[in-house]
């Protein structure tokens, strides 16, 4: 009669095989503040303890019909500590009476074999392997699980959350405590893009509206270009119905507008003007000499 796994083995085994399916495939990450998750672990160790209680019961019952011979071979066994054995069953040599007993009859040029059973640990190892195989390749088949598009597509949007959390929370952005730099013009490139290529064209070269690179403007209400162009992005054009007041009417922020600010300032003062023969808009409006800085 061979001694049980202990129950603490079991829990252990059964709250990470269970981690690793909620992992695999539940949906949401967070799937440790469940209540669902915490109630199927109750559930599943008080089974286990249901079980275990079973198997005393059999154990029991199955002791009294051993000899008392069989009985002292089996106390003694269930008397040595579980990790005990496992190290017994990969490591400890047997004695020259025990390999007698699992001695094959087999042999060549007179090397003999013993019928040794494999280490429970390596038995585990090798299950636990299987299991884990067929659990991952089921959740890469039917789930997101590890798929490299799933996982950008999951981080992209908890990163976007917070960026939003971030701009309801931060101070609002005016037209007093806006500021150039050069970290906002990529972004400032790419809410132009959305915002304002169908009139000023691509690279802001010019189209319905004027060409944003030259020296010539139409409007010109501040002193500074950055600041000039953040207050026509606010209150739109007194020349144009066509260019509106987007921060007024809720279209972008104060933080976009200085970030489309931010482009516009670069590609008119740190780059080189697009002239007509570059596929440039002709100028409009007076030539403006704008104050040093940009802010």
């Amino acid at each position: 009669m061979k001694t049980r796994t202990p129950l603490f083995i079991n829990i252990a085994v059964t709250i990470g095989l269970t981690v690793l399916a909620f992992e695999m495939f539940a949906h949401e990450s967070a799937y440790f503040s469940s209540p669902f998750f915490w109630g199927l672990m109750v559930i599943t160790i008080i089974l286990l303890f249901i079980m275990n209680a079973i198997g005393d019961l059999i154990e029991n019952e199955n002791f009294r019909k051993l000899s008392d011979e069989e009985k002292a071979i089996f106390l003694k066994d269930k008397n040595t500590p579980y990790f005990q054995k496992l190290w017994n069953s990969a490591f400890k040599k047997q004695s020259a009476t025990e390999e007698k007993d699992i001695l094959i009859d087999h042999g060549f040029d007179g090397i003999t074999e013993l019928d040794n059973s494999l280490p429970k640990w390596w038995i585990g190892l090798f299950y636990f392997g299987c299991i884990f195989c067929v659990v991952y390749l089921t959740a890469f088949a039917f789930t997101d699980y590890a798929h490299p598009e799933a996982e950008l597509t999951h981080d992209t949007k908890i990163m976007l959350a917070s960026i939003e959390e971030y701009e309801k929370n931060a101070p609002q952005i005016t037209l007093e405590n806006a500021k150039y730099s050069a970290d906002n013009i990529a972004e400032g490139q790419e809410l132009f893009k959305t915002n304002c290529v169908t009139c000023h064209g691509d690279g802001a070269k010019g189209g319905i509206g004027p060409n944003l690179t030259d020296t010539h403007w139409i409007n010109h209400k501040e002193k500074s270009l950055f600041k000039n162009v953040f207050w026509m992005l606010e209150n739109g054009s007194p020349n144009n119905p066509t260019m509106r007041p987007f921060i007024k009417e809720g279209t972008i922020t104060g933080r976009d507008a200085e970030k489309i600010a931010a482009y516009i300032y670069h590609i008119n003062q740190e780059t080189a003007p697009i002239t007509p023969a570059q596929g440039g808009a002709a100028p409009q409006g007076d030539e403006i000499k704008w104050e040093n800085g940009n802010d």
